[in-house]
């Protein structure tokens, strides 16, 4: 579960780092966006048969990064650019 949990917070900076321009997210709003971008790559390497979506592979972080980013490009765009508070 910690595992999860830090895999979530790193896949969400890196989908910050990513992404262009100033994100007005807070650290529970980039960990949010950041686990389910993990269970949706996840699910994603697992349907290409890949592994289990509870190991680490590198697609699957790949794609659980590219998730994140579309993510928070979803989040800004349903919020008008406001801070996410989460």
């Amino acid at each position: 579960m910690i595992g999860f949990i830090v895999a979530g917070l790193i896949i969400g900076a890196l989908a910050r780092l990513i992404k262009p321009g100033k994100q007005n997210l807070s650290i529970l709003a980039t960990l949010g966006l950041g686990l389910v971008g993990s269970v949706i790559g996840g699910l994603i390497a697992t349907a290409l048969g890949t592994g289990s979506i509870w190991e680490l592979n590198v697609l699957g972080f790949i794609l659980a990064v590219v998730a994140a980013v579309l993510l928070i490009g979803v989040a800004e765009s349903l919020t008008g650019r406001k801070q996410i508070n989460a």
